[in-house]
Formats: C-alpha cells, sequence, structure tokens
C-alpha cells in the first residue's frame, strides 16, 4: 500500500535536520561489507549500460565545451561509497563512459583528466576504502566526510553525480514512529510492512524531506548540462506491498528474532519498541514526484534494472552475512554488540525455515534507477 502523496513540498531546514549516521560494517574480516556486499555489486553491474546510454544521449559535450572543458579535470562523485570494492566498479564505468565521449567528437585529441571524489559519513571506514583503491585506476581520487543531505561540494563544481543503494536510508527515524502518544507508534515492529496507513505516511514524509535535501544541495553542485545516476532498492510496479518483498521479509524476519531475544531475556521489550529502521523503499511514482518538485533537474530516464542475482537460488549464509554486514552498526548502537552473534543465529535459522518463500518472493524487490540532467538556471 503506497502512502497517499503529498503534493506540497514539505518545508525542510537543513540546519536544523538532526541526522543519524549508521555507516556500513568496516574492517575487510568475515563480516565486514567488502566481503559480503555483492547483491550491492550486481546492482552497479547491470547499472553500467544505463550509464553508457545515459552519457551517450544525455551528456552533451559538443555544445558545451566551455563547461566540460577538457583541459579542466571531469569531476566525478559517488555518493555514499562505503568501504568499496563497489564503488570503484561505479567509478571504472563512469571514467570509461565519460572518455569514450570524448573520443567520439571530431577532434580525438580531446581527453580530460579524472577526479573522483568518494562521499560518506564521517565515521565511515574510508581507510579500508583507501586501502584497497585500484593501482590502475584511470582518475585521481579523493575522500569527502559529510553526509549527503547537505552540501559537501563547492557550487557548480561537478560534473556527473552518482549514488547506489544509500538513498534509501533516512537522515533519521521519522519521530512519529517512536512517539507512545501517535497513531503511527510502530509497537513490536522496526519498520513498516505497508499495511500501517499512520506508519507508511510518516516514514514516506521523512522520505520526502530526505530526497528534497538532498537534491536541492546536488542543484547547487552540479554543473548546468551535467548528469546524476541513482540506484536505489524500491517497490515493483503494481499493489506490491513491501512485506511481500524480499527487503520487507528480511526486515520482519530480523524483528521476530530481536523479539526472541526479548523472550529469552538478553534485551529488553521496551528496547525493541523504540528501535526502527531508518530506510524507506519508495515506488517509481514517489520518486518522480520529489524530483518534479525539485525542478533543477529533467528525469531523463527511470526504470528497473535487471539484476543478475535474480536467477540464482536464494542463499541463506550469504544473505544472513550482507543483513548483518548492513545492519551491525545500527544494532550495536542500539542493543550492544554482545547480543549479535545469538541475534544471527537465530536470523540465519528463520532464514532457513522460510527458504521456499524466500526463493520465490525475493524476485519481487525491484532495484530502481534514475538518470536526472542538471537544468541549465
Amino acid at each position: 500500500m503506497a502512502p497517499t502523496m503529498d503534493t506540497t513540498a514539505p518545508t525542510v531546514d537543513i540546519k536544523e535536520m538532526h541526522e543519524e549516521a549508521h555507516p556500513m560494517k568496516g574492517g575487510d574480516d568475515l563480516n565486514s561489507y567488502s566481503q559480503n556486499s555483492c547483491y550491492q555489486r550486481g546492482v552497479i553491474d547491470a547499472a553500467k549500460s544505463v550509464i553508457i546510454e545515459a552519457v551517450t544521449r544525455n551528456l552533451d559535450l559538443e555544445n558545451n565545451l566551455s563547461t566540460f572543458d577538457p583541459s579542466k579535470p571531469f569531476r566525478i562523485a559517488d555518493f555514499g561509497c562505503s568501504t568499496g570494492p563497489n564503488t570503484f566498479f561505479a567509478a571504472k564505468n563512469i571514467v570509461e563512459a565519460v572518455g569514450q565521449k570524448y573520443g567520439s567528437l571530431q577532434e580525438k585529441t580531446l581527453q580530460p583528466e579524472f577526479h573522483v571524489f568518494f562521499n560518506d559519513h564521517v565515521n565511515n571506514d574510508f581507510n579500508i576504502l583507501f586501502r584497497s583503491l585500484p593501482q590502475n585506476r584511470e582518475y585521481f581520487a579523493a575522500g569527502v566526510p559529510g553526509s549527503f543531505y547537505t552540501r559537501v561540494f563547492p557550487k557548480a563544481s561537478l560534473h556527473f553525480a552518482h549514488c547506489s543503494y544509500a538513498l534509501h536510508w533516512l537522515s533519521k527515524v521519522p519521530k512519529e514512529i517512536q512517539d507512545k502518544n501517535s497513531p503511527a507508534f510502530n509497537k513490536g515492529r522496526i519498520h513498516y510492512t505497508g499495511t500501517e496507513k499512520h506508519v507508511v505516511k510518516a516514514y514516506f514524509g521523512q522520505f520526502q524531506k530526505d530526497m528534497i535535501a538532498f537534491l536541492k544541495a546536488r542543484a547547487q553542485e552540479i554543473v548546468g548540462g551535467g548528469l546524476m545516476v541513482i540506484q536505489i532498492p524500491g517497490l515493483p510496479s503494481g499493489e506490491v506491498l513491501f512485506s511481500r518483498t524480499g527487503a520487507g521479509m528480511l526486515h520482519s524476519l530480523l524483528g521476530s528474532s530481536l523479539m526472541d531475544l526479548v523472550d529469552l531475556g538478553v534485551i529488553s521489550e521496551e528496547s525493541v519498541d523504540s528501535f526502527n529502521l531508518p530506510q524507506y523503499h519508495p515506488s517509481i511514482e514517489e520518486l518522480e514526484m520529489v524530483i518534479e518538485m525539485n525542478n533543477s533537474f529533467t528525469l531523463e530516464k527511470v526504470g528497473a534494472l535487471n539484476h543478475p542475482m535474480k536467477n540464482l537460488p536464494f542463499d541463506v549464509q550469504m544473505t544472513s552475512l550482507q543483513v548483518r554486514a548492513i545492519m551491525e552498526g545500527i544494532l550495536t548502537d542500539q542493543f550492544g554488540e554482545k547480543m549479535l552473534d545469538l541475534l544471527f543465529e537465530i536470523y540465519t535459522k528463520k532464514l532457513q525455515e522460510n527458504y521456499n518463500v524466500f526463493d520465490k518472493e525475493i524476485r519481487r524487490d525491484a532495484d530502481l534507477f534514475l538518470v536526472l540532467k542538471r537544468k541549465n538556471n
């Protein structure tokens, strides 16, 4: 059930945004994000053709050589880069596509240097990121710490912005969700399923505010005619409840695993009631509406990616490790780290018990993409 869309832009005061930060698990051990992000890698691979087409069709170098001056660096930013290695594959795809675009011009000598900026929260594991930088990369690299819901670059300094599997993370949990006196109080659950009207509305309201802030910041940072490609997990077309998608089911089982720990006396019920995941998985219609409200970008293309792993059997152990790599930070902040091993032992067992359901329902997940072009205004 999608929330009723409010086409009136909510007021967003960037200075008053109290943001949460929940980076992926750092390091490079067996439980790290760098070792457990093959699904996200699949999104990058699936989006390669989208990036090539976007650069070929929408990056107008011929008529904007003053803006895209090849004697100056072509600047690319990956927002929500995490710890690698996926961000490096995205950077490589963009650099190659743009390089081929310059090479297609009549003056074959036109070829800029590339400067790639890797952005994420200040407590992201940038040490691992930069230790694993490809040695044979064809770009200069820099790290830019800070929330992408605010400005992190000078005005009109970027030519290409990229963001993959990061924008579904909200800047914070909607306050109504944790208010016991609110009709949106989400007792007994750690996320929305799609059936609770007030809960879904609160989540969408926060997503709307965050997207407006993100687009406003990028509109100031990207040059006129510059491109932005976004990949984000979302709802498939049609009336599909979030609870019937693979992501929705993964979240639901994580919540029930936490309640099992309550029954075992490991954590308190109050600690679970006060815990909610700051994520929202939008529909294409919701994305289109928010972008139209911004009025600084044209939406060149939107659709769903054909993820290569959708045709593979459901892998219980791999899925459990990936969820842990993604969620360990936020779970530790709320419950402490002593309960993690037991929690994911229970969680893995629940995944196995629901194998047949997952092997079918996981196909409902939609990996959405957007191609945006900065207007010349």
